[in-house]
């Protein structure tokens, strides 16, 4: 067992995805504690089972994985106060063994460092061009970094001088939390360590679409909290799903109604810069192909995810949660 460490973990019906997610951590950590909300398939039950302290969120309140994070580290903190750092982990990811030890050993040899995550792969990458994408995705380059995603081991009193995540977004929390910790003067770092496997279980188109959907909400979320200089927080991903997802196609519709139909030749700009991107790509032929044509394709869920933090922000519109699975 690892010392010095608690374990949070977040979940809403993850089934068999979180029963290997908790047999993964049980006697890795000081503590470990699920937050669920609103399971219906026995998670609760699941994890009782085991020994593991669980947080039946308040469903009556707007959820958010970062509400239900910042629950689970209450609870933790309130378990066992001593600890240094805290693991969180989403419930539909396995923990490799030895990915705890080896992330406290990083932090306690460089104490500027906040955050630090490894290598989250996908399980299933063969099962669907879907999950692939995700695979490819998670694949970043390793040292200091920006930002982390939903896996990682952060250092407590980091987490709490910052008041932890921001209860209220719904996607792009992690980034977020990041920005304000370098903000602070702590670094984020990105080991080549295998840290999780996770079980995206997207097989259906719809499913990416909500998902890209979600993440144009975030861009443009927080391009709206941060972008400004210095950070400028993802500005250019908002300002290319504008224009990838809207200005360029209603600047080719306005150029064929004026020009005969022929503006719709245009429309090849598309196919031209999935060609670029494909040949810029660094990985197998199939795979630089297949993450092309959807970072392309991406930009129209994108736009809509931009406009629905518009609708909510500036209409008085409620932000519910984007989910995909």
């Amino acid at each position: 067992m690892v010392t010095g460490i608690g374990v949070v973990v977040i979940g809403r019906n993850e089934g068999q995805r979180l029963e290997r997610c908790l047999l993964s951590l049980i006697g890795q950590a000081d503590q470990l504690v699920y937050v669920d909300s609103g399971s219906c398939d026995g998670s609760v039950e699941f994890a009782a089972e085991l020994g593991v302290q669980v947080v039946a969120l308040d469903m009556t309140q707007p959820f958010t994985a970062a509400r239900a994070r910042n629950e689970g580290f209450t609870c933790l903190m309130g378990i066992v106060p001593s600890i240094s750092y805290v693991q969180f982990v989403d419930g539909d990811c396995e923990v490799d063994g030895g990915w705890l030890s080896k992330g406290q050993a990083f932090l306690d040899q460089h104490p500027d460092v906040a955050v630090v995550c490894g290598r989250r792969r996908e399980r299933f990458p063969q099962r669907s061009v879907y999950n692939l994408l995700c695979d490819l995705e998670w694949d970043t380059p390793v040292g200091q970094t920006k930002a982390c995603g939903g896996d990682a081991l952060m250092r407590v009193d980091a987490f709490m001088a910052v008041s932890g995540f921001r209860p209220e977004l719904i996607a792009g929390e992690e980034p977020e939390l990041c920005l304000r910790l370098r903000a602070a003067g702590w670094k984020i770092w990105r080991l080549p360590e295998e840290m999780t496997l996770h079980d995206a279980a997207m097989t259906r188109f719809g499913q990416w679409w909500r998902r890209s959907l979600r993440a144009g909400y975030a861009y443009a979320e927080g391009a709206y909290l941060h972008g400004l200089k210095p950070e400028r927080h993802w500005l250019r991903e908002s300002r290319r799903a504008w224009f990838w997802g809207l200005i360029l196609p209603l600047t080719i519709l306005v150029v064929s109604l004026f020009s005969g139909g022929w503006g719709l030749w245009l429309l090849l700009i598309y196919p031209l810069q999935t060609v670029r991107l494909a040949r810029r790509g660094s990985r197998s032929r199939r795979e630089n192909w297949w993450q092309a044509v959807f970072l392309v394709l991406g930009k129209f869920p994108e736009m809509l995810g931009q406009a629905k933090f518009l609708l909510n922000r500036f209409a008085a519109g409620k932000a519910l949660l984007i989910e995909y699975k």
